[in-house]
């Protein structure tokens, strides 16, 4: 289809465009930008007059849960979500049932995106066999079927030495370990931030030490080994700083991303046992939070992702201690992130924090990834989303697309809107007027 999209602002972080513009697009990529290439008709046009123009985001942690967790959504119902969220690239973990550890598992999910034809799908392949921590899968032919990094999900390893081993053999291939840092023993079976809160509430306590003494031990094997790691959804400000320190003064091969509801939310927000507040990590202390979101601004943060895991009712709606962690976020992503740009430039009096918001959830996404997306180069893949900066709209779980419902912020005013995805050059979903 050649589309040609007029008017709009064109947001485009990787490569420095801030611009009321028009876009063309033809064969699935983007054919110009301004001026319509020669010969150029087209097919369809997209008044964009008003909103936003920004490549498709990429989400770096989305279960999908296919195979094996269909009661709680299908991939079709999450990339569907996805599409109405703008973001047009996913990442998923590899704890499936049964988990992605074989190639063959890989490609037969890898067909099924591509049958639905909706959005971009990126598996990330288990570790180690059926992410036990013991033996360590095929990693090169699992990249061959389509894995673009390896990862533990949410289960961490108990024996250092494998993943030593795990770091050595990615070292070798060039290979990306994404670690979530969380040490096996500290904090295990909690379910809330330690703290006086937790105390109060008689709730079992992940202190954040959890997370950074995991850092030590990361860091410890990356400067032995030089492997390239990306850490999974730090939520403390401890951890940031070490983090900060590993990058800056050592110049560490690692990158971070953190999850959009600890942008946003503290321990505070379990109230009166809110199940939906129920996530891992655990949301934490007012500090940690203030510290993540400063380190978007100062790059420290390299991305944000939805950390999307949809949540049956019947997992959900337990005490919450016993409740499934969890919170669906595909379709909050993009406006949780205007959120954060519209508070920080507020509190930078007046700074235009939209580019770098954006970049942190499209170009620097794709980097880590290893992936050619969240661009509008002329020659780029036409991927890219429209929104309206200035919509608003309230939070309303039943009216979500994904399978799961449940999300921290129900009844939560939101400003920005998508109002239409565009995938591979074909508008894959518009707003009904």
């Amino acid at each position: 289809m050649n589309l040609h999209i007029k008017n709009g602002r064109l947001v485009d972080p990787a490569n420095n465009v801030d611009t009321v513009t028009d876009l063309f697009i033809a064969d699935g990529k983007v054919a110009g930008v301004g001026n319509a290439p020669a010969g150029f008709m087209a097919e369809h046009i997209l008044d964009a007059t008003g909103l936003v123009v920004a490549p498709g985001l990429v989400d770096l942690s989305a279960r999908l849960r296919e195979p094996g967790y269909e009661y709680k959504a299908t991939l079709e119902s999450e990339m569907q979500a996805a599409i109405q969220g703008g973001v047009t690239t996913l990442v998923c973990p590899p704890d499936t049932d049964p988990v992605l550890d074989e190639p063959g598992l890989v490609e037969m999910l890898k067909h099924r995106a591509r049958t639905l034809n909706l959005v971009n799908v990126h598996p990330l392949g288990a570790l180690t066999m059926g992410l036990k921590g013991e033996a360590l899968t095929e990693m090169a032919e699992l990249t061959e079927a389509g894995c673009i990094g390896f990862a533990q999900a949410e289960v961490p390893i108990f024996d250092t030495n494998v993943l030593l081993r795990a770091l050595q053999y990615a070292k070798t291939f060039g290979y990306t370990v994404w670690l979530r840092p969380q040490d096996p023993h500290i904090g295990r079976g909690g379910v809330a931030h330690s703290g006086p809160l937790a105390s109060r509430m008689g709730l079992s306590g992940v202190p954040v030490m959890a997370e950074t003494i995991a850092l030590h031990t990361i860091f410890e094997l990356v400067r032995s080994t030089g492997a390239r790691v990306h850490l999974c959804r730090l939520s403390s400000a401890a951890g940031l700083d070490l983090v900060r320190a590993a990058k800056k003064k050592e110049g560490l091969p690692v990158t971070c991303d953190v999850g959009v509801h600890h942008l946003h939310m503290t321990d505070a927000d379990i109230g009166f046992f809110d199940s939906n507040a129920r996530l891992s990590p655990p949301l934490r202390a007012q500090r940690d939070r203030d510290a993540l979101r400063a380190g978007i601004a100062d790059g420290t943060v390299d991305a944000v992702c939805s950390d999307h895991t949809p949540v049956d009712d019947d997992e959900k709606l337990l005490p919450f201690g016993e409740a499934s962690p969890g919170a669906t976020g595909l379709e909050l992503l993009l406006a949780l992130m205007l959120k954060w740009a519209d508070e920080w430039g507020h509190e930078q009096r007046g700074a235009d924090a939209l580019p770098r918001a954006l970049a942190k959830v499209t170009s620097d996404a794709a980097r880590i990834a290893g992936l050619a997306a969240g661009q509008l180069a002329v020659g780029a893949a036409a991927d890219l989303v429209l929104f309206d900066p200035a919509r608003r709209w309230v939070v309303n779980g039943a009216a979500l697309a994904s399978q799961g419902k449940h999300t921290p912020f129900p009844g939560y005013e939101l400003t920005g809107q998508v109002m239409a995805t565009v995938v591979g050059g074909r508008l894959a979903w518009q707003r009904a007027a």
